[in-house]
């Protein structure tokens, strides 16, 4: 169906809305029954299988208590105690077996009632925690260990039982239960026995949410109820009934009256206890919610039916006319007519918009005119700051050279008249002509090379000696473009911090370069001193920064750095781009090697 009017689908469309959110809930309430009962027996089954997840924890919590005990020595000693045993032997593992197991134990695990061991040689010790002491002849003893032993697993796994040695206390312990082994042999015919109270199961179900009639309880292997809230029922049996429905129904929902009540009930047998954990809820508390929807949805159904029909209708036409209003006006604008439109007397959102629309036709007209101007001014503004930074960085040279090569012309001079005054003048005065340049044209690796080779000539007077750099450069990268005074400040940088007790005969600086993945690469390598690494990683981040220090730091040996890596990296970058500039790798006593990158396949005529 097509409309060609807003206000005709607005209208269509609210009330297929309405209709199909009305015959959804219709049909939704004739599932919502069985879909909450699936919920809710979901729910059960989850309060059940967390009830027996956090018993089990609790439960193993102690068994590795009791793990912790089978290799004490005092313990396993006196499991092999003999029958006819000194009375001081006794009294003796009594007490240590008191300080080491049993007091420590008592401590971590105030829960514990008791705790006791017998041998197969009848010895045996309890042990009490905030519970009257019990005495036992030699026939209860026995009587304790053939019980014990005739409901344990002779492998020495843990047993549970309900029971305990306390009188009057037997439907209120849950006893843990384990045979062991003493050193003189490897039968497990020794017990360790620790006794908890069955009613501190209940903290950790104190925070399970089943209703106000809703309640959790335990029952063991035989049916017998270990935990209830009713504490009359703990020790009895379940009745005939549940009992035959509980082992038919496993792990699901069951149904029963017997109590006069009619309720749902859903267990879970746990795989380390194989206790039944048992959730018990009526039923008309499980469907209440159903009842609920029911009543609510047939009242607010047919009311909001009415109303939604009203508010369909006039929300439609409000909508519809300032929408057209609207679109007229952005036909306007689409051809480059910016006018405002009239606003209408009242005053809500629609007109809001309305009066918006207004503003922005506006601003977008004064804008278009401001960002262009802006825009011509910022890049202006840009080319003229990146000149002046980089002239600023090109012009940051560090006079300490010059100043020790002044000293040194100053000697020969004073010295003897020699033709090395006029080399080092004359290697001078070119370094001082290449370096004050300030033109931001790109020069050649040849130039560099060439700076370089003056700069050998000045220091090989300063070091008073001999000295040569290898250059392994190919021919064909002469010509490759570069920054200028990029090679020098790392060469003379090796002499300052590579070579700082003095150049020796087995001092080596290589320089290479080549092309690799579009990138031309220069290095300067050599085997000085190297770097610490924490040296090494501080230098990498302030490259990475891609900012300069703000200051000139001396190092170690009171040089100071010159323009330094950290100028040479920026002044690459900001003629290339941030992906190039600067690499270093170093390792301490093993010497350095600096690699500048710049892009492949850039020469220039040479200069």
């Amino acid at each position: 169906m097509k409309f060609r009017s807003l206000y005709a689908k607005l209208t269509f469309q609210f009330l297929v809305i309405i209709g199909l959110t009305l015959s959804g809930v219709g049909i939704s309430y004739t599932t919502s029954s069985r879909e909450l009962d699936e919920l809710a027996e979901k729910q059960m089954e989850q309060v059940v299988r967390n009830a027996v997840h956090h018993t089990d924890l609790y439960l193993k919590d102690y068994e590795r208590s009791m793990v912790s005990l089978l290799t004490l020595r005092y313990v396993m000693e006196f499991m092999d105690l003999p029958a006819d045993r000194e009375a001081y032997d006794y009294y003796y593992y009594r007490k240590m077996i008191r300080e080491v197991v049993a007091d420590p134990l008592f401590i971590r695990n105030p829960k514990i009632a008791d705790i006791y061991m017998i041998s197969d040689e009848g010895n045996a010790v309890y042990y009490y925690n905030e519970t009257d002491e019990q005495s036992f002849t030699k026939e209860d003893i026995r009587k304790h260990r053939d019980f014990l032993m005739s409901n344990t697993s002779p492998q020495g796994h843990l047993s549970i039982l309900k029971n305990s040695i306390i009188p009057g206390e037997q439907n209120q312990m849950v006893t843990l239960v384990r045979r062991i082994r003493g050193y003189s042999s490897s039968e497990l015919s020794g017990l360790l026995a620790i006794e908890l109270r069955s009613a501190d199961l209940s903290a950790l179900w104190k925070g399970v949410d089943l209703g106000k009639f809703g309640y959790l309880f335990i029952a063991d292997a035989n049916g017998n109820i270990v935990y209830h809230p009713d504490e009359a029922k703990v020790g009895s049996e379940l009745s005939a009934p549940v009992r035959d429905k509980l082992e038919k129904a496993g792990n699901g929902a069951f149904f029963d009256d017997g109590d006069g009540e009619n309720r749902m009930y859903m267990a879970s047998t746990s795989d380390y206890s194989r206790w039944k954990l048992i959730v018990s809820m009526p039923v008309d508390e499980v469907r209440k919610p159903v009842t609920n929807i029911r009543n609510a949805t047939l009242t607010v159904g047919l009311f909001t039916l009415l109303i939604a029909i009203l508010l369909a209708y006039r929300f439609s036409r409000s909508i519809n006319r300032p929408i057209q209003t609207l679109k007229s006006a952005m036909r306007l604008t689409e051809r480059g007519n910016w006018q405002p439109i009239p606003l209408p007397k009242h005053r809500d959102e629609m007109a809001e918009l309305m009066l918006r629309y207004n503003h922005m036709v506006k601003r977008l007209s004064d804008a278009v005119d401001k960002v262009v101007q802006v825009e011509l001014s910022n890049q202006e503004i840009r080319l003229e700051r990146q000149r002046a930074e980089f002239q600023s960085l090109q012009l940051q040279i560090n006079p300490h050279f010059m100043y020790n090569t002044l000293e040194t012309i100053v000697c020969y001079a004073a010295v003897q008249d020699s033709d090395e005054i006029s080399e080092i003048v004359q290697s001078l005065a070119y370094m001082l002509r290449y370096s004050v340049q300030t033109n931001l044209e790109k020069i050649t690796l040849a130039n560099e090379l060439k700076h370089v080779m003056y700069y050998m000539k000045v220091m090989q007077h300063r070091i008073s000696r001999a000295f040569e750099i290898e250059v392994a450069v190919r021919p064909d990268d002469l010509l490759h473009a570069m920054v200028r005074l990029t090679l020098q400040p790392i060469v003379e940088n090796v002499f300052q911090h590579a070579f700082p007790e003095g150049v020796e005969d087995y001092h080596q600086i290589r320089i290479d370069a080549g092309e690799t993945n579009g990138i031309f690469w220069v290095s300067v390598e050599d085997n000085g001193c190297g770097m610490p690494a924490e040296r090494l990683a501080e230098l990498r981040r302030k490259l990475e920064a891609n900012r300069l220090a703000d200051d000139e730091r001396q190092d170690e040996t009171g040089h100071k750095s010159g323009i330094g890596m950290l100028n040479v990296h920026r002044r690459i970058q900001m003629v290339f781009g941030d992906g190039f500039g600067i690499r270093i790798a170093s390792e301490e006593h093993l010497g350095t090697k600096v690699t500048m990158l710049m892009p492949q396949g850039r020469r220039v005529s040479g200069k």
